[in-house]
């Protein structure tokens, strides 16, 4: 599973790019936020990236920021939200935006995304409300909950891989993290306890 990129931005669109790593283009897909905090093309970019993967193809889904692709991850949860609909609900609205709407229960913003319409949106708010939505500002980006380094990143996937959905693999590293394991083995090992409990 790829989990992070670094190389430099071959090409750019709003809904894409492509990053060159040591001459392999990676084609990933972004959201319009994503696409607004890109460096011109030629320049160095790192990608927070998801990686997508059904019977016939393998796609990957990248974000600058943390945050964003926490979002992501918690919206792949929702029934009925794939990887494009999730995609699409960040490029309508910001992440604090999104927050707001789940916490305030506003449905009409929500459905004036494309493609959400009023039962999803009800959805999101019945799901997510309590998860992303109440989040006190400055906490989802703290020590708690900061940035992934690339060994919990790895862990992530391990977890994915073995059958855990993307958020809860997350939130098992992040407790892990929390709790001072070290190493790769070590923190696959106490996310997966913690993410079976």
């Amino acid at each position: 599973m790829i989990a992070w990129l670094a190389g430099r931005l071959a090409q750019k669109s709003p809904a894409q790019c492509v990053v060159d790593v040591h001459g392999v283009g990676y084609q990933v897909f972004l959201s319009l936020n994503a696409y607004c905090a890109l460096p011109e093309v030629g320049a160095p970019v790192q990608l927070h990236v998801y990686t997508h993967v059904r019977e016939d193809t393998l796609q990957l889904y990248g974000f600058i920021e943390p945050e964003e692709r926490d979002l992501f991850l918690e919206l792949l949860n929702v029934s009925g939200i794939g990887p494009r609909l999730a995609l699409t609900i960040l490029s309508g609205c910001s992440a604090r935006e999104l927050r707001e709407a789940l916490a305030s229960e506003d449905v009409t913003r929500l459905v004036a995304i494309p493609g959400v319409g009023k039962k999803t949106a009800a959805r999101l708010v019945v799901e997510l409300r309590d998860r992303v939505g109440r989040a006190p500002e400055g906490t989802h980006q703290g020590a708690s909950a900061g940035p992934f380094l690339p060994i919990e990143e790895q862990a992530i996937s391990a977890l994915v891989n073995f059958g855990f959905k993307p958020a809860v693999a997350a939130q098992a590293v992040r407790q892990a993290r929390s709790a001072g394991s070290q190493g790769l083995e070590a923190l696959i090992r106490d996310a997966l306890r913690r993410a079976a409990a």
